[in-house]
Formats: C-alpha cells, sequence, structure tokens
C-alpha cells in the first residue's frame, strides 16, 4: 500500500507542473478575451436558456439543456465539494479557496468554450448515434490528423472516469460516521462489503443508460444541493460572528501561504505561495472539471441545434459547483474552526465541522448529501467511461466498461484516500491536454459561431 501510494503521488506531482497550469489558466484567459468576456456579458441570458425558454422538442440530441446540465453537475458537485474543499484547506488553509474561485472564474470560459464545440462537431459512433465530447470535436474540427490526440483523450478519459475517489470517500463517511461511533470495527471484509451494495446500486442505474442516469440526476441533484446549501447556511448563521473575518483570511492567506502543511508540494514552482496556487487550481479543477473535458460529453447530448446555447448552460456549472458550494463548505469548515484543531481529512473534516455546529444529528444529514452525491456522481461517470470506451473500439462493446468500472468501485472501498486522489489528479491532468489544445486552436471558430448566434438571437 505505502508503494502504490508513493507512486500516485509522484505520478500526480509529475502532471501537475508548470506547463499545465499555463495550459489551463492561460489558456482559460486567453479564451476569455477571445470572446471579449461572453461568460459575464452573457449570464442572463444563460439562465433563460436553463430554465427552458428557448428549448425545442425537435432539436436533435437526447436530453434537454436542464438534464444536460444536471448531468454534467451530478458528475461534479459530489466530492470535489466536500472531500476536496475540505483536502485543499487541510493542506493549504483559508488561501486555497482564493485560487480555486480564480480557476473557476477562468474556468467559466473554458466550459463555454468545450461545450460549445461539443454541439458544434458532434460526431457518430460506430451505431450512426450523435455524440459529443472532446473525442469528436478533435476528429470532426481538427481532422484526421489530430486523432492522436482524441484516442489519448479517449484512454485517460476511461481512466478519469472511474469512480474512484468518489467511493473512497463515501466508505470512509459510512465508516467515519456510522460504523466505527456505534462500535462496529472497520475491516477489509467490513469495506468489501460497503463496495458490494455500491455495485449492486450502481449496476441498476448504470445499465439503464443515459435517460435512466439523466432522470435521476435532475431529480436528485437539486434537491441535494438545496439541503446541502441550508445546512450549511445553518452552520454559518450559527458562527455568524466568525463569517467576516474567515471570508477576508481567504483573500489575505492566498498571497502569503502561512498554512502550507505540505511540503512535498514546495518544490514544484517558486516556494510556498507557487505551491498554495498550484493546490488550489489542482482541488478547483477536480471540482469543477473545467477544461477536463468531461462535461462536454454530458453537454454533448443536449436536445439543441445551437452550440452556443448549451455552451452557456455549461458555463454556468463552475459558478454553481465551485463558487457557491466549494465556497459554503470552505466557511462551514474555517468558522467552526475544524481545520486547526484536526488531523482529519477529506469527508471527516467537513463531517467534523457540521458535528460541531449541530451536535449530535450534523454528520448524519451531511451523510445523507454525501450519499446522494457519491450516488449521482457513480452514475454520471459510468456514461462517460462507456462514451470514451466505445469511441475507441465500437459502440457494440462499450458495455464491457462497466466490469471495469464495477471492479473500480471494489478497488477503491480498500484503498486509502491519498493514493486514490492522486491517481485521479494525474490522470485529469493528461485529459486536459487535448481537451484545452483542440479548444485554443478552434477557438476561432466558436468566436465566429457568437457572432452568428448574437444576429439570429436579434432577428
Amino acid at each position: 500500500m505505502e508503494q502504490l501510494n508513493a507512486l500516485s503521488e509522484k505520478f500526480s506531482s509529475l502532471a501537475w507542473g508548470i506547463p499545465l497550469l499555463v495550459l489551463l489558466i492561460g489558456g482559460g484567459l486567453y479564451l476569455l478575451i477571445m470572446s471579449r468576456f461572453l461568460p459575464f456579458r452573457f449570464f442572463g441570458h444563460a439562465i433563460q436558456v436553463l430554465r427552458g425558454k428557448y428549448d425545442d422538442p425537435n432539436d436533435p440530441g437526447e436530453i434537454s439543456h436542464f438534464k444536460a446540465l444536471t448531468t454534467a453537475l451530478s458528475s461534479t458537485i459530489g466530492m470535489g465539494n466536500i472531500a476536496g474543499v475540505a483536502l485543499a484547506i487541510s493542506v493549504g488553509g483559508p488561501g486555497a479557496m482564493f485560487w480555486m474561485w480564480i480557476s473557476a472564474i477562468v474556468g467559466m470560459s473554458t466550459k463555454f468554450f468545450t461545450s460549445t464545440l461539443a454541439i458544434m462537431y458532434r460526431g457518430k459512433d460506430s451505431n450512426g448515434d450523435l455524440q459529443g465530447g472532446p473525442m469528436y470535436f478533435i476528429t470532426e474540427g481538427l481532422g484526421k490528423n489530430w486523432k492522436f490526440l482524441a484516442i489519448m483523450f479517449s484512454v485517460f478519459g476511461m481512466l478519469g472516469a472511474l469512480p474512484v475517489v468518489n467511493v473512497n470517500q463515501l466508505k470512509q463517511a459510512i465508516n467515519d460516521i456510522i460504523l466505527i461511533p456505534n462500535g462496529v470495527e472497520v475491516s477489509l471484509s467490513s469495506n468489501l462489503l460497503i463496495a458490494g451494495v455500491l455495485v449492486v446500486l450502481t449496476s441498476v442505474v448504470i445499465l439503464g443508460g443515459l435517460k435512466r442516469i439523466s432522470n435521476i440526476a435532475s431529480k436528485l441533484v437539486p434537491s441535494m444541493v438545496i439541503l446541502y446549501f441550508i445546512l450549511v447556511l445553518i452552520i454559518l448563521v450559527l458562527n455568524y460572528t466568525e463569517v467576516p473575518k474567515y471570508f477576508l483570511m481567504i483573500f489575505s492567506d492566498a498571497f502569503e501561504a502561512g498554512h502550507m502543511s505540505d511540503e512535498s508540494h514546495k518544490d514544484v514552482i517558486g516556494g510556498v505561495l507557487g505551491a498554495l496556487i498550484l493546490l488550489g487550481i489542482k482541488r478547483g479543477a477536480f471540482s469543477n472539471e473545467a477544461g477536463i473535458g468531461t462535461a462536454p460529453m454530458a453537454h454533448g447530448a443536449a436536445k439543441t441545434d445551437e452550440p452556443v446555447r448549451e455552451g452557456l448552460v455549461a458555463m454556468l456549472g463552475p459558478v454553481i459547483d465551485t463558487l457557491i458550494v466549494c465556497t459554503l463548505t470552505a466557511l462551514a469548515i474555517l468558522v467552526t474552526g475544524v481545520w486547526e484543531n484536526t488531523a482529519d481529512n477529506g469527508v471527516t473534516l467537513t463531517a467534523s465541522a457540521f458535528q460541531d455546529a449541530m451536535p449530535g444529528y450534523g454528520h448524519y444529514l451531511l451523510m445523507i448529501c454525501v450519499f446522494i452525491f457519491s450516488m449521482s456522481s457513480l452514475f454520471s461517470y459510468a456514461y462517460y467511461g462507456t462514451k470514451c470506451m466505445s469511441f475507441l473500439i465500437g459502440a457494440d462493446k462499450k458495455h464491457y466498461y462497466n466490469y471495469l468500472y464495477i471492479l473500480s468501485i471494489i478497488l477503491a472501498a480498500t484503498t486509502s484516500f491519498s493514493t486514490m486522489i492522486n491517481f485521479i489528479d494525474g490522470i485529469f491532468a493528461f485529459m486536459a491536454i487535448p481537451t484545452m489544445l483542440a479548444t485554443i486552436i478552434l477557438a476561432p471558430k466558436v468566436v465566429n459561431e457568437i457572432k452568428a448566434y448574437r444576429t439570429r438571437i436579434k432577428s
């Protein structure tokens, strides 16, 4: 186990160097400037599209704008917001949250461009069905010579879609919140039992395909976000005197990194501050997946013939996900003070904050949210993985991915959190390379599409 952990840590730090930071943040800024800050100018219009004002049931595609966003959100709102934020704060202190915000603001433009491209260049799989996603906009938009990028994305996409972090943190939550306090001894067999239950639940849903996944996600995700929202607001109201202090600390600590506890990151770029920026961007990417390429696969299935419209809906993802949900989690952890007086990490740290504010039942309420968030992510990721596999070896063989997926659930329930998060961080980095390169090259086509769309709206 220790060797596996060391190996995954090396893999993650190799992948997350300066080049990737430049590609994700520099690339995102380039897209933001190229679109003349479109995400901010068109924010109101994006909300109208999401509410269904422009929906047409006869448009090509499988699911509505709202269902496409909730399917994409069901994979991003989850452990990135509950465990990822806790990890960022326990390693980098309050300042890490500031860099997660930066990644989200830049990520809005990245999400807009990638999801617009997913509709502009939809391809057909071997069954002749319309599909969207980075592998299709690479082959359709850039041509055959660039197919190696599409293959690279699909290979890493199959691994990146494995639900290892979600399962690992769900197992940790069940152990720390339910089993251990009630005197149940946690062992390999109890972890395998948890994995077995998850395998059964996941199999029932993922074998039903995208329609079933999006139906379940569109019902579960909004209600869970609202419940989580209310619980965190209760924590903030109970500790209202602390909120301004910690909110300001997110800004003040962003440039001094006094809390940076993880020595291993410090030598990567320019000492402690560089490490803190890297940590925030990495956790931001894990939370909202902007530039990674998963969301365009969900948005590529939306019922629309207006690419820009889907891009606008997609860019709301980082706002809901990182700017709202992650900020609430961060403040809950900070105002309760649990981040300073416990060695807990991941979901357990968030649970400590809930327990501190609502003794006796707070952690159980969090457990409900964690369970739903995890399960909805489990369903969406399976869809992403099968899309990658069908691109590589044909749509008729994509069901083989489900066996790999189910195997990974058992693996994740029996390994450490750090091994799993490092593995996924590294894989996400290799998914971002083809996604961002293709998006930057195709960006001028999107800008032309924006102009055409504005003309159509006016007329």
